[in-house]
């Protein structure tokens, strides 16, 4: 009897340790106030384990996504167009970015420059969005994608060179600014900023 009962008091010990990490986590998501991409390693963010999708896993790349909805569409560099078809806050504390990047040009077209400028980021991420940012100009914030402790994102990553006429789906997924903010700012490096409005 006291075998099972010092078994289920170690699982709530362990439950109560996971919860209170979280919360750490999160509370430690966020951004600087407004600065620049270069300074985003003085800005703490962290990856939800695996297991979590960052969010109770009731959103991942691709799931749930009308492939045919169009809230922006952002022009880049070279022919490249991003069309954002969902940006929704997610219960875990957490918005998440989807959409397609298409090559409209009659070039091959690679991903360099979208990973941003942060050197531990881009070692980790190669051919990714790792750069995408979030503004809340309300609440003068800028949010960065969410990382692990090795600097590997929650976004799309592996990203081969887009040939003409094709296109990759992408999502990133960001702190979530206060739910009194339903709008925000999105910029991809390469691509011009638009503003976006939060579902969710």
């Amino acid at each position: 009897m006291s075998i099972r009962r010092t078994t289920k008091s170690r699982r709530v010990v362990a439950a109560a340790s996971l919860a209170a990490a979280l919360a750490l986590v999160v509370t430690g998501c966020g951004g600087d106030e407004g600065g620049k991409a270069g300074d985003a390693g003085s800005s703490s963010s962290a990856k939800p384990s695996e297991g979590d999708k960052g969010a109770g896993g009731d959103t991942a790349a691709g799931d749930n996504v009308d492939p045919n909805a169009k809230l922006a569409e952002i022009k880049g560099q070279g022919g490249l167009t991003l069309v954002i078809q969902q940006v929704k806050r997610d219960s875990g504390g957490f918005i998440t970015v989807q959409g397609e990047i298409k090559n409209e040009s009659d070039q091959a077209k690679n991903s360099a420059g979208w990973v941003g400028a942060e050197s531990a980021v881009v070692a980790k991420n190669p051919n990714s969005v790792a750069g995408a940012t979030l503004v809340d100009k309300a609440g003068k914030k800028r949010y960065y994608i969410l990382r692990d402790t090795d600097s590997r994102c929650l976004c799309t990553t592996g990203i081969l060179p887009l040939q003409p006429g094709k296109s990759s789906p992408v999502f990133m997924q960001f702190p979530a600014p206060p739910e009194t903010s339903t709008e925000v700012d999105f910029t991809l490096p390469t691509f011009a900023t638009t503003s976006l409005k939060i579902s969710g």
